[in-house]
């Protein structure tokens, strides 16, 4: 590699860490309805594909039950979820790209926030309720797609509003959780508390964790959530987010990338 080259490849690496950095700086959430079509089956209400913008709900039930989003307790309001019916499709745009960054915790890059929640089984996580279709394409015109494979955008993880919501049906949260930080791929849910979970979530708001690598782009700018035919159950979506890097990590990939061209220089 010439030494040409090799600065080239480290201005990219910089140029990536930047893109990175600024996208953690914009708006985290989709701003932008493309298109939306209810499909058959869609929640009959749930109809605005706008809930899908901006942040994830975090107190649902105003006025009926009122109570803090928990993984036990998910939003249901009509005025939060948008429903996806079989052969229907949201498309949402971001307002900066989403990036596929080395930086970004567990290597996940987008968060998909649906209504999914835990069963209470006497008191531990006994199943998951409300878990639905929902195949995700992603794109960087909105024109060509790209398909992600194995990803359910109704899926694990529930959404937990507040960090400090002192049970799984409480309405005292005061600190909210970070909705662009996603699990850990590595929890396990089953047969825990809701202290347990509380926990395990680590400040994390929940949602579907998806990785772009599969897809080959470095970043992408808007998302397609569609249910096929013969899929047997709708999909509702409360909000998508990119995923923020972590800043030690964005920062050492800064300091090795400056490191590297230096040592190349000598």
């Amino acid at each position: 590699m010439t030494g040409r080259m090799f600065a080239a490849m480290v201005l990219a690496t910089g140029a990536a860490i930047a893109l990175a950095a600024g996208a953690g700086r914009a708006d985290p959430f989709a701003t932008a309805v493309v298109s939306y079509t209810a499909g058959t089956g869609a929640a009959a209400g749930y109809d605005d594909p706008t809930t899908a913008l901006g942040g994830p709900e975090r107190f649902t039930g105003e006025g009926v039950w009122p109570g803090d989003v928990t993984m036990f307790n998910p939003p249901w309001g009509t005025d939060e979820l948008v429903s996806i019916g079989e052969g229907g499709s949201l498309i949402v745009a971001f307002d900066h790209p989403v990036t596929d960054a080395p930086a970004n915790p567990y290597g996940l890059d987008l968060l998909v926030f649906g209504n999914t929640g835990f069963i209470d089984s006497g008191g531990t996580a006994g199943g998951l309720f409300g878990s639905g279709a929902g195949t995700v394409r992603v794109s960087q015109d909105g024109s060509t797609w790209y398909p992600l494979a194995g990803v359910e955008a109704d899926g694990v993880w529930p959404t937990q509003g507040y960090t400090d919501s002192s049970g799984p049906y409480a309405a005292d949260g005061s600190t909210p959780s970070d909705a662009t930080k996603p699990v850990a791929p590595s929890v396990t849910w089953s047969g825990k508390t809701y202290a347990e979970l509380l926990a395990a979530y680590d400040g994390s708001a929940g949602g579907t964790g998806i990785d772009l690598g599969p897809t080959g782009l470095p970043w992408i700018q808007y998302v397609e959530i569609s249910v096929p035919v013969g899929a047997g159950s709708a999909a509702e979506i409360d909000a998508l987010a990119d995923v923020a890097p972590e800043p030690g990590t964005l920062a050492l990939l800064a300091v090795g990338a400056g490191a590297a061209l230096a040592r190349r220089r000598r």
